[in-house]
């Protein structure tokens, strides 16, 4: 935020600096948290290999196991929006963030591949309550022109968050062989709960909090309709504002392209350590340079995509999801062809960039929301996203199994960007009907 550039929303020059450095510690408090997050839930994917190789099963099974997560994930952030909304979001948040910490611990002590199964989903639920509540609250804090920026350096982190765990577990690995995999449910779940200390302290949810009242945009109009539908909603039961929002055609096109992010984003998160042991004949040692550049593409993207949005397409999110898409298929369809470990690596992280569209799509969802409604879009996305993860999961295990094997993933991959494409260029045409 710039005075010299900005307006101040309503307040006074001395509010406007409290709400200015309120608004950067509720962003960067939430992003530090979501940095360790990860740790227990992709925690998973560097050990799957192991997991497997203990319990007799194949990556079919493995697969219906880390598809629980992303299940239960799912239709957790379908409705999680809304409880924090509910029950507070900031307490709900850090319910959540503790109950997945003990669940990953507990899931370290067991023997049973059923019942890590049904642990492994629970998590997902535990897991689902922090991402849209964190942004919901963001857009309290951060006006709709400044929307982009707040919601791509939030997603930033998560990118981030995917290099911190597998360099967590990589370690963990490391310092405690005897342990195998359950190495990769214990000791990285400390950093995740030991932060949030600076999250109780600095994550305020809203500027009421602080003793200011809420931001007014530049667009009086908006902010009428934001308090018109508010207090509507108000007078409406719960699942109103689901009622609103799935009659828009336009959320719905943007879960259809959720749906092919969380694919394309989980298909390769998921599958390339596995991908790097069996078609490379890598250990997890050996290959965690190569496969940390996937997290580290999808980091890069958080920073640059809402860069080109707002200075090169002024604005304007779909053309990034367009060139995004056509970067993915080329790179996906060529990827099964490397079999050299650097140009495999560096391909992996050109399309760990280009596949990463969800930071665009948090930004579209801020916008389509509003402050009122906002929490409510980003978990109906983000469910959608975790419903092609959870397809995924369990569909690539049995085509890497098939005559398809790796190739079959890959290809099926590329094809889905380009329906990605198709959908923007519907979606780029699309209003938003009044609420």
């Amino acid at each position: 935020m710039d005075n010299q550039k900005e307006s101040l929303f309503g307040y006074t020059p001395e509010q406007y600096k409290k709400f200015k450095k309120h608004a950067w510690l509720m962003l960067l408090s939430f992003g530090l948290t979501y940095l360790f997050f990860y740790n227990g839930r992709q925690n998973i994917n560097l050990v799957l290999d192991s997991m497997e190789k203990e319990f007799g099963s194949g990556a079919a099974a493995m697969g219906l196991v880390t598809s629980a997560l992303f299940w239960c994930y799912a239709f957790g952030q379908l409705i999680s929006g809304r409880l924090g909304a509910y029950f507070g979001y900031k307490k709900f948040m850090i319910f959540g963030i503790v109950s997945s910490a003990a669940i990953n611990v507990i899931i370290s002590f067991q023997t049973n591949i059923t019942v890590i199964a049904i642990l492994w989903g629970l998590n997902g639920f535990c897991q689902s309550t922090v991402w849209a509540n964190g942004l919901g609250v963001l857009n309290k804090w951060w006006p709709k022109k400044q929307r982009g920026f707040a919601s791509g350096l939030a997603t930033a982190f998560t990118g981030l968050a995917q290099v911190v765990t597998y360099l967590t577990i990589n370690w963990c690995l490391i310092l405690t062989p005897d342990w195998g995999w359950r190495a990769a449910f214990r000791f990285p779940m400390i950093p995740m709960v030991l932060i949030l200390i600076a999250f109780i302290f600095f994550f305020k949810t809203s500027p009421e909090d602080v003793g200011l009242p809420a931001f007014k945009e530049e667009d009086s109009a908006l902010d009428a309709q934001e308090d018109e539908l508010a207090q509507r909603i108000k007078t409406k039961n719960y699942f109103y504002p689901y009622k609103l929002l799935f009659g828009q055609p336009k959320i719905i096109v943007f879960c259809l392209i959720s749906a092919i992010a969380g694919i394309g984003r989980y298909g390769l998160l998921t599958w390339i350590p596995k991908y790097f042991s069996e078609e490379m004949g890598l250990t997890v040692n050996q290959s965690i340079m190569s496969t940390i550049l996937l997290p580290i593409g999808h980091a890069c993207a958080m920073f640059l995509f809402p860069f080109l949005t707002d200075k090169v397409f002024k604005g304007k999110r779909e053309p990034m999801l367009i060139i995004a898409s056509i970067i993915t298929f080329f790179g996906m369809i060529s990827f099964p062809f490397i079999k050299d470990q650097l140009l495999a690596s560096i391909m992996l992280f050109v399309v760990g960039v280009s596949c990463m569209v969800t930071g665009v799509v948090w930004a579209i969802a801020g916008d389509m929301g509003g402050r009122t409604l906002s929490s409510t879009v980003v978990g109906i996305l983000d469910w959608a996203v975790y419903m092609g993860a959870a397809l995924q999961s369990a569909l690539f295990g049995y085509v890497i199994e098939s005559s398809w094997g790796w190739t079959g993933m890959f290809i099926t991959i590329g094809a889905l960007y380009v329906a990605l494409l198709v959908l923007t260029l519907f979606a780029r045409k699309m209003k938003m009907k009044k609420m």
